[in-house]
């Protein structure tokens, strides 16, 4: 994790690594990396996310939970952003575009993709434990509200992504500001997801329906793993938040290691977290329950 050197860019240089290594509008300067990536933490978490992932995807197909489908693409957007990252590790200090891509916008919206599995998970708890009447956002509503606003925040990360990875200082600043409003609609939905779950975990313990006194559902120990999972995600996305408000030159960007401890591992936990608990029980109980694998209305 050697910090690069930086160097102004020239205008006349007409290097393809030159190109991508830094332009600038007088004293400005952007860096693809300003620090030499590390091959082995780059290689570590492609494959710590590939065997998890390839986890994930074989209890998928096993149990057809098929709601988990956008949880396991997030795992494949993971593992093949660290090759991207390898890849920038192997060129460096002469970076090419393509790799910074990759390894950039994939682990930025990888989360986002989580996010969309997470919040059909509280819908169908509330439907088995038939306990609509606790939660303050009807069933119906619930998980088309909040992943209406996870599409939103996906859509904003990724456009930013795109637009920073142009290469101009102009669509450099207009990407982050579009990556930041993302990031702000991510923590926004997720705090708003957290405090409903919340809400029905706490009227429920209250009033208990007649189907969890009478079944042994296991509700609470799904809510538990929810509430950590948003707390892991909502840790990753504030530090990702301050990170992109920082900028180009920011403290955060400039130390390979705050990306590793903050976003890595904290992601790879939440993926963790969901093979120790997976959701196929939930999903079988609510098959149950309507009649169907699908969030329905």
């Amino acid at each position: 994790m050697r910090h690069s050197t930086r160097v102004p860019y020239d205008p006349g240089v007409t290097s393809p690594a030159n190109q991508v290594e830094a332009m600038a509008t007088g004293n400005d300067l952007f860096k693809l990396y300003r620090y030499d990536p590390s091959l082995a933490a780059a290689i570590l978490f492609i494959i710590l996310f590939l065997l998890i992932t390839a986890w994930h995807s074989f209890i998928l197909l096993r149990t057809k939970t098929w709601f988990f489908i956008p949880f396991v693409l997030g795992g494949f957007c993971q593992w093949i952003g660290y090759v991207g990252r390898a890849v920038s590790s192997v060129q460096s200090p002469n970076w090419t575009v393509k790799p910074y891509i990759i390894q950039t916008l994939l682990p930025l919206v990888a989360p986002a993709l989580y996010a969309a599995s997470i919040y059909m998970i509280l819908g169908r708890i509330i439907m088995i434990t038939q306990g609509e009447h606790h939660s303050i956002i009807r069933r119906k509503w619930l998980t088309k509200l909040f992943v209406l606003g996870d599409v939103i925040s996906f859509i904003l990360q990724a456009a930013g992504g795109g637009i920073m990875a142009s290469g101009t200082k102009e669509s450099l600043e207009l990407g982050e500001h579009i990556v930041i409003g993302g990031l702000v609609v991510q923590v926004l939905f997720f705090s708003l997801f957290a405090s409903t779950a919340a809400v029905f975990h706490v009227r429920m313990r209250k009033l208990p329906t007649t189907r969890v006194l009478s079944t042994i559902i296991p509700w609470e120990a799904f809510l538990a793993v929810l509430y950590l999972a948003s707390a892991l995600i909502m840790i990753r996305s504030i530090f990702r938040l301050v990170e992109y408000a920082q900028g180009n030159d920011g403290y955060l960007v400039s130390h390979e290691v705050y990306l590793y401890v903050f976003d890595s591992v904290l992601m790879f936990a939440t993926m963790c977290l969901f093979a120790w608990k997976h959701p196929n029980a939930i999903n079988r109980w609510a098959k149950d329950e309507h009649g169907s694998d699908f969030e329905l209305p």
